[in-house]
Parts: structure tokens; sequence; C-alpha cells
């Protein structure tokens, strides 16, 4: 006879209505994860993302009302000569996040840059607001004597100053309405030579300066400090021109210089007979100074992705910038590399004409 049957122990069974182990981990991560998400949003990072703005055209009409508006001009605008744009993601007032970086980070067409590289420190978001549309109120009437005296007209300039931004060196130093009558004992006129006298300096160097005061001619000096990596003071300023031709530019909230060069274009073909760029779509980016020279800007290769991307074929790009624009021209888009007011209106006339062997690129 056989003993009594043994059952072997049977293993625990798991409970169905209890998660794993492994979902659980996975839940806790998850979580975790969530909230680091969470956390990421909302702390804030000392940088600065830019990314592709619009492009607008200056020779074209904004909720009906022309762009630019030359006093007595019978030449109807026709043609595109678009103005470029960078977005700024950042700055005071901006909050950028670990999502952002990350984005840029994926996006070939945005850059990520110090904060303080773009923003005088301790500024205010009303005070960047209040520079950028004093530098783009110079910058349109320095296009307008640029382009009144190309087209013949006599027109004289002297540089004022408008204001100081707060807590920067020149408070307490310049006085609104002091007319800026050299640096560094060079004779100065319009506020271009004044920036670009200024910004040949480096941060931490003394400045000095010679002004009218209620008649009076007073030395004046001030240590420069970093905006945007180069030198400089604080200082708002506007030229002061005696236009023979008066114009006006509405340019809706885009701050400042650098629209100067397709400005000065737009109001030279106002000025002239016929339609300067042809049917051709041209774009562009540039300071420009009282002596028609074409300066560098920052953003250029945000402006080229924005300028394709917004229909345009051709672009006129600065001649300091070139270094930028190498390797970095979207397909479809060619670079016309330019000095010069001069330069940039024979370009263009040549883009009208289908004459473009003869233009130079930034790699020639």
């Amino acid at each position: 006879m056989g003993g009594p049957s043994v059952s072997a122990p049977l293993a625990e069974a798991d409970d169905p209505r209890r998660p794993s182990r492994w979902v659980g981990g996975v839940l806790t991560a998850s979580l975790l994860l969530i909230a680091l998400a969470a956390v990421a949003s909302l702390i804030p990072l000392p940088y600065a993302v830019m990314s592709p703005g619009p492009i607008t055209n200056t020779l074209g009409t904004v909720d009906g009302q022309p762009i630019v508006q030359v006093e007595g001009s019978t030449e109807a605008a026709e043609g595109r000569l678009y103005f470029t744009t960078v977005r700024v993601l950042g700055g005071p007032g901006q909050r950028v996040t670990a999502f952002d970086l990350l984005g840029a980070a994926l996006d070939p067409s945005q850059d990520v840059y110090d904060e303080s590289r773009l923003f005088p420190p301790q500024s205010t978001r009303t005070q960047v607001q209040e520079e950028n549309a004093a530098e783009m109120a110079d910058s349109q009437q320095v296009a307008a004597a640029v382009a009144e005296r190309a087209a013949g007209q006599e027109v004289g300039v002297h540089t004022e100053v408008t204001g100081v931004v707060d807590g920067a060196p020149a408070s307490g130093v310049f006085d609104k309405g002091d007319v800026i009558l050299a640096v560094d004992g060079v004779a100065t006129s319009a506020p271009a030579q004044v920036r670009e006298a200024v910004r040949a300096r480096a941060p931490g160097d003394t400045i000095s300066f010679t002004v009218r005061r209620a008649g009076a001619e007073v030395p004046l000096s001030v240590v420069a400090v970093a905006r945007d990596g180069v030198a400089s003071v604080g200082i708002l300023m506007a030229g002061r021109y005696d236009l023979p031709t008066p114009v006006t530019i509405h340019a809706g909230a885009v701050g400042g210089p650098s629209a100067g060069l397709m400005f000065s274009l737009a109001i030279y073909d106002h000025l002239t007979p016929g339609a300067l760029p042809g049917d051709q779509p041209i774009a562009g980016t540039g300071t420009i100074s009282d002596d028609g020279s074409v300066g560098p800007i920052g953003g250029i290769r945000q402006k080229l992705a924005g300028a394709r991307s917004g229909g345009a074929r051709w672009f006129l790009a600065p001649a300091d910038n070139c270094d930028e624009v190498v390797d970095h021209v979207p397909d479809g888009l060619r670079v016309v590399k330019v000095a010069t007011f001069d330069q940039a209106r024979a370009a263009v006339e040549a883009i009208a004409k289908a004459a473009t062997g003869d233009l130079a690129s930034c790699t020639r």
C-alpha cells in the first residue's frame, strides 16, 4: 500500500489587484520625470534664444498705410525690398527655461546666448524697449539723409542726446539735449559715428566726449560697460537732420538700427524714377551710417532663414558679417556682399536687370 500523498508547496501567486514591482518602478520614474519637468519649466535661466523673425516689405503697406512715406513723391512704390528681423526670447521681463534651450538645440536656425551679451546688466524691459526704439528712429533719419544725398539733395546733421538709460554709466553725466561734438577728440556729426567710436573701445575704458550744452562746449568722461559684447555708455541719441524732403516711416514695434540699409533703399526708390528692385524679391539687413557705410548686425543667420521663409530670393548682407554667412545660406537664396549704400543700390539695380554675374558674394 502506498503511503499518504504529500503535495509540493505551491509558489505564492501574484495578487492581480496589486501592481508589480516593475510597474510601480515605472510609475515612480514617470512621476519623478513629471516633477522634474515642472521644475524645469519654472526655473528661469540666464540665457537668451534668438530665432528667425518675419520680414516686411519697405515698399508695402501696413493696415492700409505705406510703411515709407516721402512727402511730395509722385513715384508709386512698387517692388519688394524687405527688411528682416529676429525674435529674442529672454532678457529683462522674459523667462528662458530648459525646454526653450532644448528646442533651440534641436533647431539649427536658433542660437543661444548668455543673457549678458544681449542686454545691459540690471536693465528693465522698458529701458531695453526705449533704447531699441531710439536706435530705430535714429536709423530711419540716417536712412533718409543718405537716400536724399544720393538723390542729389543737400542734408546737414548733428547728434543730440535724447535720454540716458537709468543706472548706465552716462546717468548723471549727460543731459537730455546735449549735442555731441566729439568722441576721444575726434569730431562726430551723426549718431552712428558716435556709436561706432564708442564700440571701437573696450568695456572698462574711459571714453571722453565733448558736448555743446547751453551754448558752451563741455568736456565729459564715462567708463564704458559691455552691451551685446561691445562697449556702451547708455546714452540715447538721435540724428537731427535738415531734410529737404520730409520722410515718415511706420515700422510698428520693430526696434534697433539694423533696418537702416533697407529703409535707405526704399526712400531712394521713392525719390527716383522707376521701381528700383524691378520684380525681384530682395531682402537685406545692415546699419546705415551718415557717410553711407553699411555696418554689421546681430542675428545674421536667423535673418537669412527668415528671408528665405518669407519668399526672398536675394539677400544684401553687410560685408563685415560675411564670416557668419558662409555655410549658412538657405537653399534658393543668393547673398550679395555690400559695404556701402552705393554698392547696395548698384546691386539692387543689377538684380532688377538680371545682370548679376559680377555681384560680390561672401566667398569672393
